[in-house]
């Protein structure tokens, strides 16, 4: 059976402090409780604040959800890489982790928090792999 539920499209509009979602269909802003999407912190960033410093976790950037499966404190464990998966920025919370197929989303960072001029903390976005996510122009 063919699946006929349009496919979400949502573009990333700038603000001060990184990007905020709009439905590219309906040009309507997209909240962080919709629930075709999650937004959400990265927990564990504070163990991984040099590593977060990397260009790879700006606003905009897309990421890479990568199960850990023998993560021996949580089976259900999804690490967060930057695209290349060169440099590891944390984890999605292990209350949402347990819910997603990591294999079924694509992440994308929206915000970023700095303390000191150094960042120490990032909200994404994780939308259904098959979503369309505009990336932002220049």
């Amino acid at each position: 059976m063919q699946d006929l539920t349009p496919r979400l499209r949502l573009w990333l509009e700038r603000t001060k402090d990184g990007y905020r979602l709009r439905d590219a269909a309906t040009n309507e802003f997209v909240r962080d409780d919709d629930p075709r999407i999650r937004v959400t912190r990265v927990a564990g960033t504070s163990f991984r604040l040099d590593e977060l410093q990397d260009d790879g976790f700006a606003p905009g950037s897309r990421l890479a959800l990568v199960p850990e499966p023998d993560n021996e404190h949580d089976p259900n464990a999804i690490a967060v890489w930057d695209a290349e998966r060169r440099v590891q920025a944390g984890y999605v919370p292990a209350d949402l982790a347990r819910e997603l197929d990591a294999e079924s989303w694509q992440a994308v960072s929206l915000l970023e928090f700095f303390e000191d001029g150094r960042r120490v903390g990032l909200r994404i976005l994780l939308a259904p792999r098959t979503a369309w996510v505009g990336v932002p122009r220049a």
